[in-house]
């Protein structure tokens, strides 16, 4: 059993690691983060922190104060196997940040039963809810 749950940490830690980079396509000035959702050790989505498609690829205002429509990596991974054939039920999400609220709902809402994340965020109230619904949660610094 100790060996599963040895592999399942580096696994954890390499889809970890992936996500991280992912991020890198951010053209967030302030913070790029990187989602990846996998299910039977496929991924089957990812996403990462920024404008709608068909927007300015510019996330912050003059004031360098996030654009109100900027979307979480987690949402964008989410839509976007909600617009394919996969589905997100049972699956892990992998996320360089802590989910916000708004994104915890998302996950809750997608079927996702584990959530894996290697920042943690000021406010825990995303973390709270995710706990609430039954979902797994573990935080591997990275």
């Amino acid at each position: 059993m100790q060996e599963k749950n040895d592999k399942q940490y580096e696994l954890d830690k390499r889809y970890l690691r992936m996500a991280m980079i992912w991020g890198e396509n951010s053209y967030c000035i302030r913070r790029k983060v990187g989602a990846l959702i996998v299910k039977d050790n496929m991924i089957i989505s990812d996403g990462f922190n920024g404008t709608p498609s068909g927007f300015e690829n510019i996330c912050e205002d003059e004031n360098n104060v996030t654009k109100p429509y900027v979307l979480h990596a987690e949402a964008n991974a989410i839509t976007k196997v909600a617009a394919s054939s996969n589905s997100s039920k049972g699956a892990t999400i992998y996320v360089t940040s802590a989910p916000c609220i708004e994104c915890a709902k998302l996950i809750i809402q997608s079927g996702i039963k584990r959530v894996v994340y290697s920042e943690k965020y000021r406010v825990e109230d995303g973390c709270n809810l995710l706990e609430r619904a039954g979902i797994v949660l573990d935080y591997i610094e990275i």
